[in-house]
C-alpha cells in the first residue's frame, strides 16, 4: 500500500504532538503515513521513521514555498493564541492563507484544520448548531482563527471547532479551573453550566481519522467536542476525586457572588475566562465523528484520571511546591 504523504503544523502543541504520534502508528491509521511536520525551529530529537521536518514560519508566506509538494494532506493545527491582533493575523489569517494556497498550488486533495469555538465570544450558548448564533469573537486569536477559517473552507477543507481541551499537557483548562477554586472558594452558581469539552487524545484520534480514512470527508466547518456537554458541578467533582483540586465547598454562591469575589481576589483568571469556564457553552457536535465514523469514546471526564497525575504535578510545579 502506497504510503499516504501529510503535512502537518503544529506537530509539537498540545494537540498536534498528540496527532503526529497517532500519524507515525500504522496501527492506528490503519496504513503507512510519512509525515512532513513544519515547524519554525526543529526539535533536538532525532526524528521517527516516517518522519521529516522542515523549517517554515507562517508569519513568513515565503517560507511556505515548496512545503505541499507530493502530499496529499494537509492537517493545519498550529495557530497564535497570544499577542496584538496584527501579530496574531500574520499567523491565523495571512500565514494560513498562504498555507493553503500553497497545498492547492501542489495538488493536495484534502485539508483538516483545527479552529476553536471561542469564536462564538460570550455566550450563552445551548447546544447550537454551527454558526446558529452569529460568531462573536472577542480576543485578537478567536478573531483572526474566524477568518483564517475562510481560505480552508474555499479549498473544500474540514474546519473543526472543539471547546475546552483536557488531558495531559493541557495549561489551561484545568489549571485555571484550579486558580478559580483556590480564589473563588464555592460552588458557582450551583455548578449548572453546562461545557462542551473533549479529550486532546479523543480529539487526536478524530482528526487522524479525517486525515487518512480512504473517504474523502465533508467539507465543511463542524464543532469538534464529545457529543455530551458536561457540567461544570460534575467535572469539579471529578477533579476533586482525582485530587487534582481541593474538594467542592459546601456554599454555593451566585453568579454575581462569585464575580464580586474574583474581582475582589488575585487570580488570573479574567471574568470572560470565567464565564467560559463555568457557564453555558456547549456546541452541537455529533455530526463530524458521525461522519468521520469515529466513536467519540466515553468522554473527557472518563479521561480525567489517566491525565490526573500530570495535572497534579504541574499545578505543584506552578506553585513552586514538592510534586505529590
Amino acid at each position: 500500500m502506497r504510503r499516504l504523504r501529510v503535512v502537518l503544523t503544529g506537530g509539537t502543541g498540545f494537540i498536534g504532538s498528540r496527532v503526529l504520534q497517532r500519524l507515525l502508528d500504522p496501527e492506528r491509521t490503519g496504513r503507512p503515513v510519512e509525515v512532513r511536520a513544519l515547524a519554525r525551529t526543529e526539535p533536538s530529537s532525532p526524528a521517527a521513521p516516517g518522519l521529516s521536518w522542515l523549517p517554515a514560519d507562517l508569519a513568513r508566506p515565503a517560507s511556505l514555498r515548496g512545503a505541499g509538494e507530493g502530499a496529499d494532506v494537509l492537517v493545519h493545527l498550529a495557530s497564535r493564541i497570544s499577542g496584538s491582533e496584527d501579530e496574531c493575523a500574520a499567523v491565523n489569517v495571512h500565514g494560513t492563507t498562504a498555507l493553503v494556497e500553497e497545498a492547492r498550488r501542489c495538488g493536495v486533495g484534502r485539508i483538516v484544520q483545527l479552529s476553536t469555538a471561542a469564536v462564538y465570544g460570550p455566550g450563552p450558548h445551548r447546544g447550537i448548531a454551527v454558526d446558529e448564533v452569529v460568531p462573536a469573537p472577542v480576543s485578537p486569536a478567536s478573531r483572526t482563527r474566524l477568518r483564517g477559517e475562510r481560505a480552508a473552507v474555499a479549498a473544500g477543507g474540514t474546519v473543526l471547532r472543539p471547546g475546552l481541551v483536557t488531558g495531559a499537557g493541557d495549561r489551561w483548562v484545568v489549571p485555571a479551573l484550579a486558580d478559580l477554586r483556590e480564589h473563588v472558594p464555592a460552588r458557582w452558581n450551583g455548578g449548572r453550566g453546562l461545557a462542551s469539552m473533549v479529550d486532546v487524545d479523543d480529539l487526536a484520534r478524530l482528526i487522524v481519522r479525517l486525515a487518512t480514512t480512504p473517504k474523502r470527508p465533508p467539507g465543511g466547518t463542524f464543532h469538534a467536542s464529545h457529543p455530551r456537554p458536561v457540567r461544570n458541578r460534575d467535572l469539579m467533582a471529578a477533579l476533586g476525586d482525582a485530587r487534582v483540586v481541593p474538594p467542592a465547598p459546601a456554599e454555593d454562591w451566585p453568579w454575581e457572588v462569585c464575580l464580586r469575589q474574583l474581582r475582589r481576589s488575585r487570580s488570573g483568571v479574567s471574568e470572560r475566562q470565567f464565564e467560559l469556564l463555568a457557564g453555558d457553552h456547549w456546541y452541537a457536535s455529533d455530526d463530524i465523528w458521525r461522519m468521520a465514523g469515529c466513536p467519540a469514546g466515553p468522554g473527557p471526564l472518563a479521561r480525567l484520571s489517566a491525565a490526573s497525575a500530570w495535572y497534579r504535578a504541574h499545578l505543584a510545579e506552578r506553585r513552586g511546591a514538592p510534586r505529590a
